[in-house]
């Protein structure tokens, strides 16, 4: 799938639901998930007046993003951090809250195209996934240390993969022999696994085993229970978030967590609202938005792609616009 790297995923729908916030005065946008900097030039260019803060894990996205988009340049902030901590890292750039907000969850392509860093299953490189390079755990301490039954959780939780206990049972074999060290290895390990009929449909049948080992390495759903909440209680009023989930669990947190805050929590029955439980975000896409068929040619890489939009309707506790 290398024929189309480095295309922000529907970028027309992510500009179009931001632009109303983005577009205010002085408004600030977090791209959470910088990259390789796509999304976050197309909203810079759309949005004169707008202050970008790009943050990733990964300091060569951030140096080959900031190299990129130098041009604007005090209108784009770099921010080495996870976007957990999408808080802090306003409050150390002088802002109390964000009026716009882009989450790109997964690899990124650019990511996926580097063959060292061992995530594509296509390609032959060592056994790391880490999107920080600067963590200690990697796929290879995953595959060839952790219990066959964690294995298999790992693989059925965070892959879905229907297969979870041949291909561990396959994993624990070879690994008794020789640690399994290259991602090309491991990829055929999990090929010769999967029974015939199971890779007539899918694409490459290690898929959903290299999707499960990285989403394990980078903690991203747990870390997607955290970021979430935190970055929708920065938002000032009338700010938008918008998320790009490629997992079935990605998105069923996101589902749940705005479909919360746009309910009231006020008992049944009452002819008003109580103070404080009023709906806080109104749902922007009453169900997750796909890729259209233009944007599949465009860009192949956008097929699981699913987008939730929302914006605030009500201050968060002492957060005001941002400044």
């Amino acid at each position: 799938m290398n024929d189309a790297p480095h295309v922000p995923v529907m970028l027309d729908e992510v500009l179009g639901y931001l632009a109303p916030a983005a577009s205010r005065p002085g408004a600030v946008y977090v791209d959470a998930t910088l990259g390789a900097g796509g999304h976050a030039e197309a909203m810079l260019t759309a949005h004169p007046g707008l202050t970008v803060i790009g943050v990733d894990r990964d300091p060569n996205a951030l140096d080959l993003a900031s190299k990129r988009l130098a041009g604007f340049g005090d209108r784009f902030v770099p921010a080495r951090a996870v976007y957990d901590a999408i808080p802090d890292v306003l409050r150390d750039n002088g802002f109390k809250a964000l009026d716009a907000v882009l989450f790109d969850l997964g690899v990124s392509s650019m990511q996926l195209d580097q063959r060292d860093r061992g995530f594509a299953y296509s390609q032959d490189a060592p056994l790391d996934m880490r999107m920080n390079p600067d963590d200690e755990l990697t796929a290879e301490i995953v595959v060839n240390t952790y219990e066959p039954g964690e294995l298999v959780r790992i693989l059925r939780t965070y892959g879905e993969e229907k297969f979870a206990t041949r291909v561990v049972s396959a994993i624990v074999k070879a690994r008794d022999r020789a640690r399994i060290t290259s991602s090309s290895a491991l990829a055929e390990l999990v090929k010769d696994a999967i029974p015939q009929a199971g890779k007539r449909t899918g694409g490459n049948p290690a898929k959903r085993t290299f999707q499960a080992l990285r989403i394990e390495v980078n903690g991203e759903l747990d870390t997607w229970e955290r970021a979430l909440p935190a970055a929708l209680d920065v938002m000032s009023p009338g700010g938008r978030i918008v998320v790009l989930s490629y997992h079935s669990l990605e998105d069923r947190i996101t589902k749940q967590e705005l479909a919360k805050r746009a309910r009231s929590n006020s008992p049944a029955g009452l002819p008003v609202d109580l103070p404080g439980t009023e709906p806080t975000f109104r749902l922007l896409t009453k169900k997750a938005q796909q890729p259209t068929q233009t944007e599949l040619d465009r860009n192949p890489r956008s097929a699981p792609a699913r987008l939730r939009a929302a914006e605030r309707i009500v201050p968060s506790t002492g957060a005001g616009g941002a400044t």
